[in-house]
């Protein structure tokens, strides 16, 4: 089947922009590698997910309206975010179900933007992704994506056509890194035990890298990493992709 789309619209989420540009360089590189020509709207802000979650939903109204205008003509809206992504397929239309007007741009976003392991997937990209590294890897998959999104193993697909790379899987049950956002701000010593739970569960495998696939529970578990020692480096699954295949 051929690919449904030409260009690509970016959805950079704000902690990518403030604190890890390189993750959004990374999907741009992939992106491109795999032939889609790249548009990124400068106008672009956030997505309203933390307010929305703090509860300050007239606040995240606002900011979700910017966002529409902003990607109302977007053919295509591609994130490396699962969370964000979900806010807007998801949570949107709880902010705007008493507005008709607003609620029918809202449904063309739904219907258009998706995380990014999820795209490669539905454009049938697969056979696109190749390169060679004899590496020990293993996934953690957020929560927002697998509980929201319904994504599941659409990362391992697309790191399994890596030539030598080996995939670790963990016997246990999928559990949160701890950083849910605003959870870990409001719980702390929570959050830091989820975050060293999770990561004990990938100890001695002799991992080179963690890959994950949204930036919050990127930046949690590295922090984590850092005060526990653990070696392997956790990257998001672009910036891998970006190593290997170029």
């Amino acid at each position: 089947m051929a690919k449904k789309f030409k260009f690509v619209s970016l959805f950079i989420p704000c902690l990518i922009d403030q604190v890890m540009p390189e993750i959004g360089l990374a999907m741009v590189a992939v992106l491109q590698k795999l032939g889609y020509s790249i548009n990124y709207d400068s106008r672009q802000t956030c997505c309203g997910q933390p307010a929305f979650n703090g509860g300050h939903h007239n606040e995240a109204r606002r900011v979700a309206r910017h966002f529409i205008e902003v990607f109302s003509g977007a053919e295509a809206i591609v994130s490396p975010s699962g969370s964000c992504t979900g806010m807007v397929r998801n949570y949107f239309p709880l902010l705007f179900g008493n507005d008709q007007t607003a609620m029918r741009e809202v449904e063309k976003l739904q219907n258009k933007t998706w995380e990014i392991s999820e795209f490669i997937c539905r454009e049938n990209c697969l056979s696109q992704i190749n390169g060679r590294a004899k590496k020990c890897i293993a996934f953690h998959n957020s929560c927002h994506s697998m509980c929201e999104l319904g994504l599941s193993d659409e990362t391992e697909r697309i790191l399994s056509r890596i030539e030598g790379v080996e995939i670790f899987t963990p016997k246990v049950e999928h559990s949160c890194c701890g950083f849910g956002g605003l959870f870990s701000f409001k719980m702390p010593e929570v959050a830091v035990a989820m975050a060293k739970s999770r990561l004990q569960v990938f100890a001695g495998a002799g991992l080179d890298y963690l890959i994950a696939n949204d930036p919050g529970c990127i930046q949690h578990l590295r922090a984590e990493a850092k005060a526990t020692g653990f070696k392997p480096q956790i990257l998001h699954f672009v910036e891998f992709l970006k190593i290997v295949m170029f």
